[in-house]
């Protein structure tokens, strides 16, 4: 016979604003396993190392073996959001700077949208003390599923960790989504180092304070090519990032030093020759909770031939483009940059700002109307009604620039209602 037993446990996340109470139904075939082994299972649902502000947390409701060792949670959270664009308008459902329209268009001044294509889904297993030792199981979608009108399952997250290994699609190691400040938003500050990809990974604690990681990751890269003299081809090595992690005041500060090593891999066709571009990028990022009310967020990357990994990059043909001599290609210099702060009023009510840039350097070979700088600021309100219930409004500014100094600019006002589950 199934028995429940409803358990309540404090836990302290990074993005949240204080500790605060997250309840949890577990239901078990044992209720002395479900009584002895909750707390340290619930303690394995709330591992939350990087995790994104807009990830989901831990499930309400968990299923336990026989012995309480192994348990299985659902949970997920479903949110909805309300934009108005004026004076300018950022030509998608989320804030990407990269489209709005420079020169500024008489036409694209204002639009309305809703959206609960952000709403999330998640399965996690977790053991403690099993006879493999300690594991987790992770699968997580979204409904951003390809179509106009989205709304079609996505998956974003499927990985298996063991001891110090992970394999699966994750975010990259290279991404430190603990120090990227809280939005609305889906798409984020338009600098900031952002990406999922397929994965092996080790993770190495060194003491209490101390990180390392490395990985072998999927590559994934978008090139602007000349019809006659270059080619995108497959890619053949995998991306090689790695950081190393100082970590302070229970977890809840940190400060990371990334790197990341890219062969790139093209078809020069004048040469009739597969050619490898070597690429490279570094990022200093972290989180400081400077007091129980205020806490800071930075991001810092440079590096050439990464677009793929910066948000307003991506996707764009910027990771390769057509060299100086004929049939080669080159890596383009990029930054990007965050900065932000949050101030907590009371537990469940905090503010936060912050501001990012994202810029793309000298690239002759590209034409004068091409993408030039990016900025992005924006200021927000999140609220917990009730529990589990979020509210928050938000405000954003946005604005591109290209090489011929043309720009645009836009402003939205984003509002979002999130149950979690």
């Amino acid at each position: 016979m199934l028995l429940a037993t409803y358990i309540i446990l404090q836990a302290q996340t990074m993005h949240n604003d204080s500790a605060h109470h997250q309840s949890a139904v577990i239901i078990s075939s044992d209720h002395n396993a479900a009584r002895n082994n909750s707390y340290e299972i619930m303690k394995a649902m709330y591992e939350a190392n990087g995790i994104h502000f807009q990830d989901p947390r831990a499930p309400r409701f968990l299923f336990l073996d026989r012995k309480g060792r192994v348990a299985l949670g659902i949970g997920g959270y479903v949110k909805g959001t309300m934009s108005v664009d004026m004076a300018g308008i950022a030509d998608n459902t989320d804030f990407v700077t990269a489209t709005i329209p420079a020169p500024a268009q008489p036409d694209m001044r204002n639009q309305f949208r809703m959206d609960a294509s952000t709403s999330r889904l998640f399965f996690k297993l977790v053991g403690r003390n099993t006879a493999v030792g300690d594991f987790a199981v992770y699968i997580e979608g979204d409904f951003r599923g390809t179509g106009a009108g989205y709304y079609g399952m996505r998956l974003r997250q499927a990985y298996v960790q063991l001891w110090h290994i992970k394999a699966g699609r994750t975010w990259s190691t290279f991404c430190d989504v603990a120090a990227m400040p809280p939005t609305i938003d889906f798409q984020g500050p338009s600098g900031t180092v952002i990406a999922m990809n397929t994965m092996l990974q080790y993770i190495q604690p060194l003491g209490s304070h101390w990180e390392m990681a490395i990985a072998a990751e999927r590559p994934s890269a978008t090139y602007t090519t000349h019809r006659y003299y270059n080619a995108a081809i497959s890619q053949r090595v995998p991306d090689i990032p790695s950081y190393t992690q100082f970590k302070w005041n229970n977890g809840k500060s940190h400060i990371r030093l990334s790197n990341l090593l890219r062969m790139l891999s093209y078809r020069n066709l004048v040469a009739d020759e597969n050619k490898f571009t070597v690429c490279w990028a570094s990022q200093l990022s972290g989180v400081i909770q400077a007091s129980k009310h205020f806490t800071f967020y930075f991001q810092g990357a440079y590096g050439q031939g990464y677009a793929e990994y910066l948000n307003d990059l991506g996707g764009y043909g910027f990771d390769l483009i057509p060299g100086e001599r004929s049939g080669t290609m080159e890596a383009p210099y990029a930054l990007g940059l965050v900065g932000g702060i949050q101030y907590t009023i009371k537990p469940g009510l905090f503010l936060s700002a912050s501001y990012s840039q994202c810029r793309l350097y000298d690239t002759p070979s590209l034409s004068s109307t091409a993408y030039h700088y990016g900025q992005y600021v924006v200021a927000n309100c999140f609220y917990t009604l009730f529990n589990n219930c979020q509210l928050g409004i938000e405000y954003i500014y946005g604005s591109r620039h290209n090489y011929d100094n043309t720009s645009g600019s836009a402003n939205r006002i984003n509002a979002m209602i999130q149950y979690n589950f």
